[in-house]
């Protein structure tokens, strides 16, 4: 049994679509993994929490008929799911923060949560990536199709955070019964040399998941997030590693990060 296998998957709910296809992404990861999905909604009320006003009164009700409606979707999109809700008081991206050790995943929309309207992706959504310190997947509005059937993709480099990608992208595929494509993109070198060296650095893993289907592609391209969009076009989830230090909420992603959030058709996992 993993340190995560009783921890929920905690989803950041609001009333936007973005939110809506986080539910149903993380229903499904939430059964499959047997564990509870915490739906959570944070709210800032002007003025000190204690004076309630009958205008927070009703921010209250809607907030927990969004959550019910949420509730409603996650349990007829992986019924049996066992569902919990909260509202919490403060900013989304501090509760969300806090909460996270406790979380087997963070699950976020790619908007919403209070993020920059017109944005490729929100700030809630990359501030979070950048800082929680469990493994935060971040899925695309509108909502991916359910008949993608492809690979987990991985983006692996040589630093300690792309070896946590990988497994966590095995156990992942794993579990989904689904083959895993490595992705190493390289520059200013040879490329039957990044080959074979990238092929070698798997090897050990390969033999700890023998089921498993495991494929590795050195590709020359100086832009390792284009390397990765552009790997397996159906992919069912893209998984990175970041060298984050903790839950701090100014804290950035890499540009790898950022551009797959922003541009993905697809859940990206972000793995510290």
């Amino acid at each position: 049994m993993t340190a995560t296998a009783n921890r929920p998957v905690l989803v950041g709910v609001d009333a936007s679509a973005a939110s809506s296809a986080a539910v149903r992404w993380a229903a499904k990861e939430a059964r499959r993994r047997d564990t509870t999905l915490r739906l959570l909604h944070a709210c800032v009320f002007e003025g000190a929490p204690e004076r309630v006003t009958d205008d927070s009164e009703l921010l209250l009700e809607h907030v927990q008929g969004w959550l019910r409606r949420a509730a409603d979707v996650a349990r007829e999109w992986a019924p049996g799911v066992r569902v919990e809700t909260s509202v919490e008081l403060g900013l989304a991206v501090d509760i969300l923060l806090a909460e996270s050790p406790g979380a087997a995943l963070v699950v976020l929309g790619s908007h919403g949560l209070g993020g920059l309207r017109g944005a490729l992706i929100g700030s809630v959504a990359l501030r979070v990536a950048a800082g929680a310190s469990a493994p935060v997947v971040v899925v695309p509005a509108p909502a991916p199709r359910p008949d993608r059937t492809g690979p987990v993709v991985v983006g692996l480099d040589l630093s300690d955070s792309s070896e946590h990608a990988l497994r966590f992208a095995l156990d992942e595929a794993a579990s989904l019964g689904a083959p895993v494509h490595v992705v190493h993109a390289w520059h200013g070198g040879d490329g039957a040399t990044c080959q074979h060296d990238l092929e070698t650095r798997i090897a050990s893993w390969a033999g700890k998941y023998p089921a498993l289907e495991i494929t590795a592609h050195a590709v020359a391209d100086r832009n390792p997030s284009r390397a990765l969009l552009h790997a397996v076009p159906d992919a069912r989830l893209i998984v990175v590693g970041t060298r984050g230090r903790g839950p701090v909420a100014g804290g950035v992603l890499g540009s790898t990060g950022n551009a797959l959030l922003a541009h993905a058709a697809c859940p990206v996992a972000v793995v510290h």
